[in-house]
């Protein structure tokens, strides 16, 4: 049994961990499992997660996604403001996305044509939140709001941020017993280094880390197709290991 066959003989659920700009790395898993037909029933997407989950979810294929993500400049995100508790607005982004998503038609997270939840934290709750409804790009603009980059997000009556902050893989949205294929990007957090899972208790798992994915961020945008393609190469051997 390959991991690959595991994938196929039932649904599962696809979890993007959050990663800050790890949204190339998780495009080329979506585009190994595109090319392989393996299709999951939902994704539950975390910051960098979320975005790239959250496109594939609206309807956008991997390789429109990554010609979006390759062709992304720093101006075409940042937005600096007075501090106010972030760097960047955030709405120079939540536009951003609204252009990207505008071909699919699809403008809230219910809309979507596989299911999709966005992990957010609630910062006055002090918890995670999934968001399983509302406004699909103000969805992934909250799970994406990275403290300190990115000015916490006022939406429908709560300050939101980074769904990391909380739980980087979605456990949260994970029902007792699903069978779900993580996909995990360790953190470079020189303060907060959780330490990658190897299990996770109460549902059936595959976890997949990529090695020698290259480190990005607003000002490191260089080495973008080579997250994705390392990705990919690495996603493509996985399959057809013993599960």
């Amino acid at each position: 049994m390959t991991v690959g066959r595991w994938l196929d003989e039932a649904p599962f659920t696809l979890a993007l961990s959050a990663g800050f700009f790890g949204f190339y790395s998780h495009t080329g898993l979506l585009a190994v499992l595109e090319a392989a037909g393996l299709r999951p029933r939902r994704i539950v997407g975390v910051s960098a997660g979320s975005l790239a989950g959250g496109l594939w979810a609206a309807g956008l294929g991997a390789d429109a996604i990554a010609a979006e993500l390759l062709a992304l400049r720093r101006p075409d995100f940042w937005d600096p403001g007075l501090p106010l508790f972030g760097l960047l607005r955030g709405r120079k982004f939540e536009d951003h996305l609204r252009r990207v998503l505008a071909p699919t038609g699809v403008s809230t997270v219910e809309g979507c044509g596989v299911e999709f939840v966005s992990i957010a934290h609630d910062v006055v709750g002090r918890r995670t939140l999934p968001l399983h409804t509302g406004d699909l790009a103000k969805a992934i603009r909250a799970s994406c709001t990275v403290p300190l980059m990115f000015r916490p997000l006022w939406w429908q009556g709560r300050v939101l941020v980074d769904g990391g902050v909380s739980d980087r893989i979605g456990r949260i949205a994970f029902a007792p017993g699903e069978r779900v294929l993580l996909h995990y990007i360790p953190s470079r957090s020189r303060w907060r280094r959780p330490p990658i899972p190897t299990n996770l208790a109460g549902v059936d798992a595959k976890i997949l880390v990529t090695p020698g994915v290259p480190a990005l961020g607003p000002f490191a945008l260089q080495d973008a197709a080579a997250a994705l393609e390392v990705t990919r190469a690495h996603a493509r051997i996985w399959l057809d290991s013993p599960a």
